[in-house]
């Protein structure tokens, strides 16, 4: 029998609470990558702008969840001028 998972990550991870983390880190990511992609900044600037270093950027824009927290991404976002907010369902 083939198990059926809602996301990949609902497959890779050892409980519910560890892949709903991976789900958000991973939409925080998608979305200062899509407000990056249309800057023309090189690395060095939006490392400057994030207030990290390019390889951290690099890791960013190559989508390694296990380097960022929920907390880290959140202040990016933040200095790019997002707000960000929480709900609960």
């Amino acid at each position: 029998m083939i198990d059926k998972y809602e996301s990949v990550f609902d497959a890779i991870t050892d409980s519910p609470e560890e892949a709903l983390n991976m789900k958000l880190r991973a939409k925080l990511i998608r979305e200062i990558r899509g407000k990056l992609t249309d800057t023309g900044w090189t690395q060095i600037t939006i490392a400057q702008k994030l207030g990290v270093t390019q390889p951290r950027v690099s890791d960013l824009l190559t989508g390694k969840l296990s380097k960022f927290s929920l907390d880290s991404l959140v202040t990016m976002l933040a200095r790019l001028g997002s707000n960000v907010g929480l709900r609960v369902a």
